[in-house]
């Protein structure tokens, strides 16, 4: 029996020093205007959906094999495979809560085994992106994606670091701020600073066990 339910965001928590939209738009050629859009979302100037828009545009016309081979080479934290078989190992169901494109979310639970993931959708069509959005996704659907895997909030825990999981941290028994931006540190139940993500493993065992 499945004890409770573990949530990771993407974003500046299994991805350091920058961010999966920004990693490919680089290789797209509109890494200004993401860079610009992720800074006014994250000063709360524009809402993600406005912020998917302006990233989706800059994907249009490229392959998906494109997209993909440049999130192949994304730079990650260390442990991320370490944590999820720890989880498994102690019935505990890992999942990727996260703003970043679902082929990002797609491409990590394929190589490390979470068990689900959500995102907003690219569009796509003939193996080429539109540059138009097919299904948006905000920081409340991310909390309601989490809250849906159908455990009680108390046997929740969420591993994030930005804006983006504020509604989620808000809701789960248990908030991890792993390297995380000021906002997020505000209001986290721990704070974890380092360079790999087992070292949240000790508060997880903590929490789990006494619940």
């Amino acid at each position: 029996m499945t004890r409770g339910l573990v949530c990771f965001d993407v974003d500046g928590t299994l991805v350091p020093g920058t961010s999966s939209c920004a990693w490919v738009a680089a290789a797209l050629g509109h890494e200004a205007e993401l860079v610009a859009a992720e800074a006014a979302y994250g000063e709360g100037r524009l809402t993600n959906q406005e912020a998917s828009i302006i990233d989706a545009r800059g994907w249009a016309g490229h392959t998906e094999d494109e997209v993909l081979a440049r999130l192949e080479t994304l730079p990650l934290v260390a442990g991320i495979g370490e944590t999820v078989a720890w989880c498994r190992e102690h019935d505990l169901r890992p999942i990727l809560t996260t703003l970043a494109w679902t082929p990002v979310g797609r491409l990590l639970a394929r190589r490390f085994g979470f068990a689900a993931y959500c995102g907003p959708v690219p569009e796509a069509g003939g193996g080429r992106y539109t540059g138009e959005v097919a299904e948006h996704l905000d920081e409340y659907g991310k909390r309601d994606f989490a809250l849906a895997q159908g455990f009680a909030p108390e046997r929740c825990a969420a591993v994030g670091d930005s804006r983006s999981d504020l509604p989620l941290f808000a809701a789960v028994g248990m908030s991890i701020g792993f390297n995380a931006a000021p906002d997020a540190r505000a209001v986290a139940t721990h704070l974890v600073d380092g360079d790999d993500l087992r070292a949240v493993l000790p508060l997880l065992e903590r929490q789990f066990n006494s619940v």
